[in-house]
Order: C-alpha cells, then sequence, then structure tokens
C-alpha cells in the first residue's frame, strides 16, 4: 500500500501540471483570411502600376538615348552637353522614382498587414485562453520539429475563431 501511494505521489504532479501546447501555420491561416486576399491584390496592382510608369520612364530614356546617339555627329558640343545633361537628370530621376515607389509599396504593405496580423495575433490569444494552452507556437517561421503526441495543431481553431471575429 505504501508503495502505490508513493507512485501516485511522484505521478500526481505531472497530471496536475500537465501543460497543454499548440502549433499552427499563421501563413496558412493568413492566406485564407478574405482581408488579406483584398490586401495582397491591392499592393500587387499599386506595385504593377509603380513597375509600369518606370518602365515607361525608361522607355522614354531609352529612345531619347537612342536619338542622341543618331544625331550626335551633327550636334555642336554645347547642344550635346545639354542632351548629355537631360539623359543624366532622366537617369537620376528613374532611381529616385523606382526607390520612392519601393518605400510606398513597403509602407502600404505595413499599413494594410499590421490590423490583419493584429486580427490573427487576437485570434490565437483567444484560443490559447479558450484551450488553456501555455504555448501555440508558429511552425512557418521555421521550428525544425514539433512532436505530434504533445503538440497539438490549432491551425483549424484558429481559422474558426477567425470566422467569430468578422
Amino acid at each position: 500500500m505504501k508503495k502505490l501511494f508513493l507512485i501516485l505521489m511522484l505521478f500526481a504532479p505531472l497530471s496536475i501540471f500537465a501543460q497543454k501546447f499548440g502549433h499552427l501555420n499563421a501563413n496558412e491561416v493568413m492566406a485564407s483570411m478574405p482581408e488579406f486576399i483584398k490586401a495582397r491584390g491591392e499592393l500587387e496592382a499599386t506595385a504593377k502600376q509603380y513597375e509600369n510608369d518606370v518602365k515607361a520612364m525608361q522607355d522614354e530614356l531609352q529612345r531619347k538615348a537612342t536619338a542622341y546617339e543618331q544625331g550626335k555627329s551633327t550636334m555642336n558640343a554645347t547642344k550635346q552637353q545639354e542632351t548629355e545633361t537631360e539623359l543624366q537628370n532622366m537617369y537620376q530621376k528613374i532611381q529616385q522614382t523606382f526607390s520612392d515607389n519601393q518605400q510606398a509599396l513597403q509602407k502600404a504593405q505595413q499599413e494594410k498587414m499590421a490590423p490583419i496580423t493584429n486580427k490573427l495575433v487576437e485570434a490565437i490569444k483567444a484560443v490559447g485562453k479558450a484551450g488553456s494552452y501555455v504555448y501555440i507556437m508558429d511552425v512557418s517561421m521555421g521550428i525544425p520539429y514539433i512532436s505530434d503526441t504533445l503538440s497539438k495543431d490549432v491551425t483549424a481553431e484558429v481559422k474558426a475563431q477567425l470566422a467569430k471575429m468578422k
């Protein structure tokens, strides 16, 4: 009887303090969110517009550079210098526009994605609290191994929670 009592006392703390762990693929969950799909589409459209604007500027520069090369032999030194300066200024403007577009696109991405990310985090927290999880880890962040027996995949639960939050 003493042995049984000792064994129960040894294993009791393990069952009393059993901890629950969960994991999910946040990228998969986010990719299924309608607001993410909409934001991604808007960002892609903006990026395409920026790309088209820079391409048009590059085409114009190329056209003027070709015309300059063809007519260079008939130009006086002053006209050559003016045209070269104009071409250099166009090139610098293209570089600046590209840089500005990249910054604007990055800012737009941060502004559009922040509320989506926050909503996902809130859903994960709600699932964690409701399920009494100690941790919910994101496997899309490069965790090399997660035990399927000790950690539960809560991806579906987080998706369901997001559906409730609409």
